[in-house]
């Protein structure tokens, strides 16, 4: 496999020499190829950026010197070209063993506020063209993600690791559960005892114990890749961005407008938020939304409420909110039943309130296992429901 790099920050790369990376090149099973951006312009100064058309704040890179960058490094059909963008797809260990599989990769860097579109659109036009985000935030540049991303790759190439057993094991490998705890020697430290069942000698309790234990941490810290979140037709249910508090306002008056008119009341909390409460509890809330058609038509929240019991917790649901359009589609019960999936492993409870004159909505908290618990306080003209987790 062989890796090419265009950055305006050569040095950036230096790693790749280190560890298993150096090692890999030392035996061929890679090349690293680092190639300055600037070496690409033809002014004093070695420009890469200019303003921005359209106006706005900070610098946008020139397509020119990317142009040629790219005329220089030959690029044929079988190179797949990767753009390390904060607005690109989200980097997995799925996408790390799909390039994995590219003979070779050339990571195209951008810095500022990122690079002139037509330099991307180009790129479709003489090879594969992947646009990848390490995650949902920013970066000052692509040059951490490259090497993020070159570390998750290469790693899986035939030879590279010592014990190939060791990349299944591993976190998001094989069943895409998190990696169970590991302990070394000694067998105790400051108190701390590596659990007996790993020092028994008994391979299938202590295989089973590690799956119990990769079971737990993924469904406590990413309870997500326990339960995909797609529906029927393929359409995914994702989290919530602080961009999407405007559609979730709009979403939510449309949809308590109907709960006034059932409750014959306008005396609810929801009709009454601005912009700035959604956006402020979509910081509390774990939030989950459905768009068809690129329209925001569907929504659910939840969150930790409070004790369940001396070692259980309960889990708060609300804002269970589908567009009037998409009403009876079985939207709602599908988002009802994902946000009890995502729940943390420490929940032990769920819990909801309704309109007392919601008949619809009780009956469909009914038919999943709710039931009203005239025993709790409720908001004035609320009922509660509550269900045990299984």
């Amino acid at each position: 496999m062989r890796l090419d790099y265009l950055t305006i920050f050569p040095d950036f790369f230096a790693p790749l020499d280190l560890s298993l990376p150096g090692k890999a090149a030392d035996k061929g099973l890679v090349e690293f190829h680092v190639h300055d951006l600037r070496s690409h312009t033809h002014d004093k100064h070695h420009r890469v950026d200019d303003t921005p058309y359209g106006g706005g704040a900070g610098m946008v890179m020139k397509p020119e010197p990317w142009g040629e960058a790219f005329d220089a490094l030959e690029i044929q059909d079988d190179t797949c070209i990767v753009f390390t963008t904060p607005s690109g797809e989200r980097f997995d260990q799925r996408l790390a063993e799909e390039l994995a599989s590219r003979p070779r990769i050339v990571f195209a860097c951008g810095r500022y506020e990122g690079i002139d579109q037509r330099v991307i659109d180009h790129a479709r036009e003489r090879a594969e063209v992947r646009e990848i985000s390490l995650g949902d935030y920013v970066l000052n540049g692509g040059e951490v993600a490259a090497l993020a991303i070159t570390e998750a790759v290469v790693r899986l190439l035939p030879g590279f690791m010592g014990n190939a057993q060791s990349l299944v094991e591993e976190s998001h490998a094989e069943g895409g559960l998190l990696e169970y705890p590991v302990y070394t020697k000694p067998p105790a430290w400051r108190g701390r005892e590596v659990p007996a069942i790993l020092r028994s000698g008994d391979h299938g309790k202590v295989a089973a114990w590690r799956h119990e234990q990769s079971v737990r941490r993924t469904a406590e810290r990413r309870p997500d890749l326990l339960h995909p979140a797609v529906l029927d037709d393929g359409t995914p249910i994702v989290r919530a961005t602080p961009g999407d508090a405007a559609e979730l306002l709009t979403l939510q008056r449309a949809c308590w407008v109907q709960e006034a008119l059932a409750n014959d009341s306008l005396d609810i909390p929801a009709l009454h938020e601005s912009y700035d409460d959604v956006r402020a509890w979509l910081g509390e809330w774990d939030t989950w939304v459905v768009r068809r058609a690129g329209r925001l038509v569907g929504a659910v929240r939840g969150r930790l409420e409070g004790p369940d019991g001396p070692k259980g917790m309960a889990w708060d649901i609300g804002r269970i909110m589908v567009a009037p359009d998409q009403q009876g589609s079985g939207l709602g019960r599908v988002l009802l039943d994902h946000i009890q999936a995502v729940a943390p492993a420490r929940v032990t409870s769920y819990v909801l309130f309704t309109g007392a004159g919601s008949t619809r909505n009780q009956r469909m908290y009914k038919k999943a296992g709710f039931r009203l618990r005239p025993d709790l306080d409720a908001p004035p003209g609320a009922v509660v429901l509550t269900k045990r987790r299984a």
